[in-house]
């Protein structure tokens, strides 16, 4: 059995050989207990907190590809304008091809949200390398178009890490080694992973004549334009 120390703590004399020490003793444990409940509070807010962030909603719309939304690589990770443009080529050619749902964003207030809420629905195509023959691209400012072109000569427009944000899409298309019905969140053609749960669809390669898309964004890490010329048109793409 151990022994209690032969040096005597404050207010614990011999004359008064419990003095101090039942108080002691009782704040001593008192203090883990009042630790151990704030511990305890402290983790039950992280708990709550943690819970509130899962909560969120993931569950969004299905049109055309069904989506669902959630926090993952989409095309675009900026507030669109709102505004619709056109793009046209006689041919892309490209390697590393993949295509999913997704929901693009305006800001908020924008002008151009009218009764959409401020969301476009579009379908993201991403492209790993490609070349345009022949890129037109048009916005129609109300009365007047503001007009981009270029890769009309011998060398072509060029492209990589390429993302494109859709409502419509229209060509001659073809595919090698295409995958349909693939999960977005496991694609690997293009180096960018949709949502989990959304239908996609990838290849090793894409062509496409007399490409003609309406999109909403554009993004790409590397884009060159030979020839380019930018003016403003009576007519578009």
């Amino acid at each position: 059995m151990a022994s209690s120390p032969d040096v005597p703590s404050v207010g614990n004399t011999p004359e008064h050989p419990g003095n101090g020490s039942l108080s002691e003793a009782s704040e001593a444990s008192e203090a883990p207990h009042a630790a151990g409940t704030a511990a305890g509070e402290r983790r039950g807010r992280v708990r709550a907190r943690r819970a509130a962030v899962m909560a969120v909603p993931a569950t969004l719309v299905a049109a055309g590809l069904a989506v669902l939304t959630a926090q993952g690589a989409l095309g675009v990770q900026f507030a669109i304008s709102g505004m619709p443009f056109t793009v046209t080529a006689t041919e892309l050619n490209g390697t590393g091809f993949e295509q999913f749902g997704g929901l693009d964003n305006m800001a908020d207030g924008s002008p151009n949200a009218g009764d959409t809420g401020g969301q476009v629905l579009v379908v993201t195509s991403a492209i790993k390398n490609a070349t345009l023959d022949h890129l037109c691209q048009s916005v129609d400012l109300g009365g007047t178009n503001l007009l981009i072109t270029a890769g009309g000569g011998a060398d072509k427009v060029k492209a990589s890490d390429l993302t494109t944000d859709s409502t419509e899409l229209s060509g001659n298309a073809a595919f090698d080694n295409i995958e349909i019905g693939n999960d977005a969140g496991t694609l690997t053609k293009a180096g960018v992973k949709g949502p989990i749960g959304v239908f996609s669809q990838q290849a090793d390669t894409v062509h496409i004549a007399n490409l003609r898309q309406t999109n909403y964004a554009t993004t790409a890490g590397v884009f060159k334009l030979p020839g380019l010329k930018l003016r403003f048109s009576d007519s578009g793409c």
